[in-house]
């Protein structure tokens, strides 16, 4: 790519950034943001001043970034533009795509549901074992096929139905997990890196706190600060009944929910896992 190339990209790509501040200042109203009428309105929405107000900005350089001028605001000034524009998730993350600039998302609080769409997805995969996880780890969704291999999730209450928790503490799912020493150590990677958008939140700080009091293993990994982020590998299972089995897992982002995943375990000819999964689950809708 030539220099001039690169250089009408970054033109257009300011005068995109530019249009959409716009669109989003002339959806919101004076009252919406907490702001008097005052006078006469000419064209609808916020004035350009008022909006630099919300954002703690100068209306002279809010109104070179509408106008694409070559302006490079800070990660810090984008989020309080999308807080005084009163942006949504996808909004936000636009903004700062546009910006050139990784988003912040605002870690999410308060329950968690999993959409409808994503529980009649996970029952439509009944040849692979699935589940939803929320932001903690915790298993939100699954399907019959979960149930026939990973046991029944509605039986396990509070931090049982978490899947750290589950790894480090459930003595049935550890004798489950043929290499467990491994899954163990790669699961405690991710999840730090999963939990470090909520450092200091109570919820994370206790689990950790009882994983630490609870198993020896995440006391002693716990410390030495390892971050790992596969989204697929293969997982190795000794079941009671079905045998061995061996699993590629996949994990999924729901992309409306921004710290939600699918789980996802593929079947594979490796240990006649498909055919050994086939007649568990026989079992299993035959009881």
């Amino acid at each position: 790519m030539t220099i001039n190339q690169s250089q009408t990209i970054l033109e257009a790509r300011r005068r995109e950034f530019g249009a959409f501040l716009r669109s989003r200042r002339e959806k919101l109203t004076p009252a919406s943001v907490g702001l008097p009428e005052g006078f006469r309105r000419r064209t609808p929405g916020l004035r350009r001043e008022e909006v630099a107000l919300l954002a703690g900005v100068g209306t002279t350089w809010y109104t070179w970034l509408e106008q694409g001028r070559d302006v490079r605001p800070s990660a810090e000034v984008l989020s309080a533009l999308a807080d005084a524009l009163r942006l949504d998730p996808v909004e936000r993350r636009h903004l700062f795509t546009l910006s050139d600039r990784p988003s912040v998302d605002t870690p999410s609080r308060g329950p968690e549901e999993v959409p409808d769409a994503l529980v009649r997805m996970l029952a439509s995969l009944a040849g692979q074992p699935a589940y939803v996880l929320g932001r903690r780890w915790d298993v939100l969704a699954w399907n019959a096929a979960a149930v026939a291999v990973f046991g029944d999730y509605a039986l396990l209450q509070g931090d049982a139905r978490n899947s750290v928790h589950r790894v480090f503490t459930d003595p049935a799912h550890r004798q489950l997990l043929v290499d467990w020493e491994i899954v163990a150590a790669n699961s405690l990677a991710m999840f730090r890196v999963d939990s470090a958008r909520y450092a200091g939140d109570p919820d994370f700080e206790r689990l950790i706190a009882t994983l630490m009091q609870a198993s020896p293993e995440f006391r002693a990994w716990w410390p030495r600060q390892d971050v790992l982020r596969p989204l697929t590998g293969h997982k190795r299972l000794r079941h009671p009944e079905g045998g061995l089995m061996t699993f590629e897992y996949t994990a999924l982002a729901v992309m409306d929910r921004a710290d939600m995943k699918l789980v996802v375990y593929t079947p594979l000819e490796e240990d006649g896992t498909s055919d050994r999964l086939k007649r568990l689950l026989g079992r299993a809708s035959a009881a």
